[in-house]
């Protein structure tokens, strides 16, 4: 049970947090160690969100603070910096960092900083079977007497040793590695050490200082006598200019990794296992330039196969067609109005536009079935290990128009949920990427419960339609990027993405992954389908609806020639896409819809106007006058693309 709030719970005696690379199964350890009842909230000052819970150890109640994937405590983007900040600021008793037993190195990496940040640690070393099977072999023991801190070997998706994570927390320590700089960062140390008021952070904050870290300035200024202020920028300075041509802080960054590279060595060994040769083989297949093609078309036919036939054929059949329609439905309709003789109030509960009648069908018998066998879907393709492969297969053409490959990143979230992969957009480096990537989503990446209807529509339609489909909004991403990119002014970054293993996927975590999603789904959607048919039957009965359709008509019936019945699912589209979609599906069910309607239906509702949460996000992210171009842009472009597709199709006698 997740309760989303901005403010801050009570302080308690002791707090821990929780840190680690992206992906190291941090969140899901963080679930095992505080059960359901979580917090989740902005840090302050930031849009950054963490999580926060109760651990029980004993008798002794732990507050524990789950922080973003980072890969650095010296900050570039606002994740890091948040995750610094909370350790430099939260008087801290214990960090636990959770450390991917297959890159042991890049987790050691951070671990130099908890050790120059002076904090007592406990390392979790998770992902002890992928790293067995693929031969990695660590001394858990010479790692713990090196490192002077307790180390806890786990499997979290089995809950293996998260018991003995409460054990050994008692005893987390300090780790006992130093990195070795320079003698002029030594001394340049030594010297800041004396101006810092806080001594317990001084080593890292020196070294950040050194390093150029701009975000310490407004605290460092609060704290630091103004007379003195100017003598850390000098020593900054100085030890600039001693490093010649590079940064200083990739000297600082080379001396952490050496040594987090040294102890690796030391500790660990890897010896190749026979058994996991297939799917390291299918692993270097599936991001190959032209291999890996024929398995992305197969992943996406399965996933037709499964959502677009099953869930919305089979399940939808049973769900719709039988219970809500011979039972459920007729039930309510002779029931309410016995008990509510009042036709406006009966026609509000199982009218045209009735809470039961269309809210509850749509929501549970039409959408449920399907965005539920979407969910099992996308977490298998998750847990396996594919979704980063699926963005490097991607991210070529992405590299074409001209950004940067780390935006793959926020479009594959947004087949999640777009309003969330329009947050993550501020990870991208520059305002360039995060302006045309915000766009590009609000464009034409449909969120996981609209994709799962267009995949339910498009089960019907042959094979080129679906190649039709696909296409048009393919090329229209590809062109308005590559034009957005030409426009707008600034630079791409740079990108490394670190690609997982291929894995065999965890049932009981693809289980409770589609119950998160799930969950998410009955308590935030269900909620604006409803409010969605209160809206449609209050301009009903005020004669707006009829008024909008009338003035509507031209575009919808003549221009993308759809039946006059489709206005009501794009008026409701401005409220949500997905539910502008179920509307489609439901006129498809009914036979309203040929398989031309259908294809116009699809490209248009694809490329509609963002939901309002998203638009929300759009204004807070971007400003409102770059929401409502953006709004009025993609608006325009849906309509244009679903004409043309509606004449296309009407030339060619289709």
């Amino acid at each position: 049970m997740h309760n989303h709030t901005n403010v801050k719970p009570l302080p308690h005696l002791k707090k821990a947090v929780l840190i680690g690379n992206p992906n190291v199964g941090k969140s899901l350890i963080f679930g095992c160690l505080t059960g359901r009842y979580v917090t989740v909230s902005n840090y302050p000052g930031t849009t950054v969100e963490i999580t926060l819970g109760d651990m029980k150890i004993g008798s002794e109640i732990i507050s524990l603070i789950d922080t973003p994937g980072i890969n650095s405590l010296t900050p570039i983007s606002e994740d890091e910096r948040v995750v610094r900040d909370i350790l430099l600021k939260e008087n801290i008793t214990s960090v636990i960092q959770v450390v991917d037993a297959k890159n042991l190195e890049r987790g050691l990496y951070i671990t130099t900083q908890t050790a120059e940040m002076g904090l007592p640690t406990l390392i979790v070393l998770n992902m002890m079977d992928e790293a067995q099977t693929r031969g990695v072999d660590i001394n858990i023991a010479e790692l713990s007497r090196r490192l002077g801190v307790p180390i806890v070997p786990t499997v979290a998706t089995q809950r293996k040793g998260i018991e003995r994570i409460k054990k050994e927390l008692p005893n987390s320590s300090i780790p006992r590695v130093r990195v070795s700089y320079s003698q002029t960062v030594e001394e340049s140390l030594e010297e800041i050490e004396k101006i810092i008021p806080n001594p317990h952070f001084s080593r890292f904050i020196g070294l950040s200082i050194l390093s150029g870290d701009g975000s310490l300035n407004e605290d460092l200024i609060s704290r630091v006598p103004k007379d003195k202020l100017s003598s850390l920028a000098q020593l900054h300075h100085f030890s600039q200019i001693s490093s010649k041509e590079y940064p200083i802080s990739y000297f600082i960054g080379l001396k952490r990794l050496e040594l987090a590279k040294n102890i690796t060595q030391k500790v660990s060994a890897t010896s190749f296992k026979s058994g996991s040769r297939i799917l390291e083989t299918l692993g270097r297949i599936s991001i190959h330039p032209v291999f890996g093609i024929p398995i992305l078309v197969s992943v996406l036919y399965v996933a037709w196969l499964f959502v677009g036939k099953l869930g919305a054929g089979v399940f939808v059949d049973f769900l719709e067609g039988t219970i809500f329609e011979r039972y459920i439905n007729p039930f309510f309709k002779i029931v309410i109005p016995k008990i509510i003789p009042i036709n406006l109030l009966s026609d509000f509960l199982v009218g045209d536009f009735g809470v039961i009648t269309m809210a509850l069908t749509y929501s549970l018998a039409i959408i449920f079935p399907v965005i539920c066998t979407f969910f099992i879907f996308f977490s298998l393709l998750e847990d396996s290990g594919y979704l980063p492969r699926l963005a490097i297969m991607v991210d070529r053409v992405f590299k074409l128009m001209g950004l940067n490959g780390k935006v793959v990143l926020p479009m594959v979230l947004g087949l999640g949920c777009v309003t969330m992969a329009t947050l993550t957009t501020r990870m991208l480096e520059t305002k360039k990427e995060r302006l045309i990537v915000t766009f590009l989503l609000a464009l034409g990446i449909p969120c996981s419960a609209q994709l799962a209807v267009v995949f339910a529509m498009a089960s019907t339609l042959p094979p080129w339609g679906i190649l039709m489909w696909g296409g048009e909004i393919a090329t229209l991403l590809f062109i308005v990027g590559f034009l957005a990119s030409c426009l707008v002014k600034g630079e791409s970054s740079d990108l490394i993405l670190e690609v997982p293993p291929i894995r065999i996927p965890q049932i009981g975590n693809v289980i409770i992954k589609t119950l998160a999603r799930l969950e998410w789904y009955l308590k935030e959607a269900v909620p604006i389908f409803i409010l969605g048919t209160i809206i449609l039957f209050i301009l009903d009965r005020l004669k707006v609806l009829e008024f909008i359709q009338n003035l509507a008509s031209p575009v919808v019936v003549k221009f993308l020639n759809l039946p006059k019945e489709a206005t009501n699912a794009f008026l409701i589209g401005f409220l949500r896409r997905d539910y502008g979609a179920a509307g489609l599906f439901d006129l498809q069910q009914k036979g309203y819809l040929s398989n031309h309607q259908v294809l116009v239906s699809l490209v248009t509702i694809t490329l509609f106007v963002p939901c309002i949460a998203s638009f929300l996000i759009i204004i807070k992210e971007q400003g409102l006058r770059t929401a409502l171009i953006i709004g009025g842009i993609v608006l325009f472009l849906a309509l244009l693309v679903g004409g043309i597709t509606n004449w296309i199709l009407g030339s060619l006698g289709i």
